[in-house]
């Protein structure tokens, strides 16, 4: 179910609050270029800047939208565990598929506290847990012994979404946890070397602007046609460095708004780009064949 080209979309916002008219759009857009999941909620759809009603609404929306057409796996991750529950059993409530809980920010948890932390959460519903291991986010990896025995105390921690850009943590993961055990890439970029490594797909920031591209790569690659795999990965990689020229999801947001996808606000401290990093975005999606 949790595989293939899964977007990590954007929220789009008006000047007073979420556009649900456009993130409604965006998730047809999705839907129509054939991607495999939708992520409402994650790091690219801002939702440390999100209040709590609007995170629980960004969720129901999308999963209203969807309406079970491809899974839909909510970000529910924060750096407090109480929240990280409340934000996790509205989603399983809402109808969510999976969810997705990021490493716990800013408090710099122990090995121990990671694994209690997640435990709770996951003891916390019966749907299935994605954990999302983003070390350069949030100032701490989580250790494969630690996803080991995380995946052994709680049936329903089935997977890790893997952007520590550490690829023999990638495999010592796919060791350790075994075949069933879902790896999927957090970086557009080394989503081929993943799946190299055992990984099933990508949740992707480039699937917002390019879904079709990233559909196409990663079923030529599970097709066993890794040359037309590569050549589609190569077409995009200058559209994903583009992605990150400043911080995500700033960039790929103005992409979408050249494109006429939706606005492009973010909210502070994420801001718009500096001039020099627009055009670089700009000229990637001329190069790409996005825009004219």
């Amino acid at each position: 179910m949790i595989k293939g080209s899964i977007v990590a979309i954007i929220t789009p916002f008006t000047e007073t609050g979420v556009n649900e008219e456009k993130l409604r759009e965006l998730i047809e857009f999705q839907i129509k270029n054939g991607t495999n999941g939708i992520v409402p909620c994650g790091t690219t759809g801002e939702s440390p800047t999100l209040t709590t009603e609007e995170h629980d609404r960004v969720i129901e929306v999308c999963i209203e939208a969807v309406n079970k057409r491809v899974p839909v796996i909510a970000g529910t991750g924060s750096n407090s565990t109480a929240e990280a529950i409340h934000l996790t059993q509205h989603a399983a409530n809402a109808g969510a598929d999976a969810a997705l809980v990021v490493t716990p920010y800013y408090n710099k948890p122990t090995q121990k506290g990671l694994y209690l932390h997640f435990k709770a959460v996951a003891d916390s519903v019966d749907i299935p847990i994605i954990l999302y291991n983003i070390e350069g986010r949030c100032a701490r990896n989580i250790e494969t012994e630690t996803v080991a025995k995380l995946a052994k105390a709680c049936k329903n921690i089935v997977g890790v979404k893997e952007a520590s850009g550490n690829l023999k943590q990638v495999a010592d993961v796919r060791k350790a946890c075994g075949d069933k055990f879902i790896i999927l890439s957090g970086d557009d970029a080394l989503t081929l070397p993943m799946m190299d490594l055992g990984g099933v797909g990508v949740i992707s920031v480039v699937a917002n602007i390019a879904p079709a591209d990233v559909v196409k790569m990663i079923a030529a690659y599970n097709s066993g046609d890794k040359n037309t795999a590569n050549k589609l990965n190569t077409k995009l990689l200058p559209l994903i460095k583009a992605m990150f020229v400043e911080t995500n999801p700033s960039p790929v947001k103005a992409a979408a708004e050249l494109m006429g996808l939706c606005s492009g606000k973010t909210r502070l401290p994420l801001c718009e780009l500096e001039p020099e990093n627009l055009e670089k975005v700009r000229t990637a999606l001329k190069n790409y064949g996005l825009i004219g």
